[in-house]
């Protein structure tokens, strides 16, 4: 189960939300502030963080900003008494994914955690590593060694469909219908030459195995 952590210097707040997360099997670690959470973040892998914003030393606005310099895949739910639109805004520009006023209601408050949580995992999902060469589906990226590779839409599409199937044949038939659509009226041809594009541009990181008759194969080498 996903482990949550809540950042809260009222520890009557915490209690509440310890025992409401509790209830649906999470995992819970505690902070009073800040400081004390990017503590906890360096000690445990964390799921998901509940962060108030009037906190002392460091509250949760420059505590969001700090989550998302150092923990950018980190979902944050930011819970406060404050109603203020301006303050909604300032949490939004600062990273947080979600934003719940006090005071909640309990259901509200473990669907918007399972809601983060379920958009997060399938963003994941959507992000592929193969040796050193990094697919992200969700901004259309790729990253080799640390620098970003610009490639065409098309080659990015091509590249994800066989990255996504790692070691495992994909027709030709199947490769132009799920990229061009079934009803694409152009050359075979077109797909040989997006995949040699691809060849020319990783060839240091994978290789793209041509199988007679049947269609392609991506592996890393």
């Amino acid at each position: 189960m996903a482990k949550i952590l809540i950042v809260d210097d009222d520890i009557h707040i915490r209690e509440l939300i310890h025992a409401i997360l509790k209830t649906e099997k999470f995992d819970i670690v505690e902070a009073v502030d800040g400081e004390d959470a990017l503590e906890k973040l360096d000690e445990t892998k964390v799921d998901l963080c509940v962060i108030d914003i009037m906190m002392p030393n460091m509250d949760g606005f420059e505590l969001c900003e700090n989550i998302r310099e150092y923990y950018k895949d980190m979902p944050i739910l930011m819970l406060t008494a404050k109603k203020n639109i301006v303050d909604k805004v300032q949490g939004f520009n600062k990273g947080t994914d979600d934003y719940l006023t006090k005071p909640f209601e309990n259901e509200e408050l473990v669907i918007r955690v399972k809601s983060l949580l379920r958009r997060y995992n399938i963003e994941k999902g959507q992000i592929i590593q193969i040796g050193n060469v990094v697919i992200d589906k969700n901004t259309h990226q790729i990253n080799v060694d640390g620098k970003d590779i610009d490639i065409p839409l098309k080659e990015f599409e091509l590249l994800y469909k066989l990255a996504n199937s790692k070691g495992k044949t994909i027709s030709r038939e199947k490769l132009i219908e799920d990229i061009w659509g079934y009803d694409f009226e152009g050359n075979e041809r077109t797909l040989d030459v997006h995949i040699n594009r691809l060849r020319e541009k990783f060839q240091d990181n994978l290789i793209i195995t041509t199988i007679r008759g049947l269609g392609y194969r991506l592996e890393e080498i």
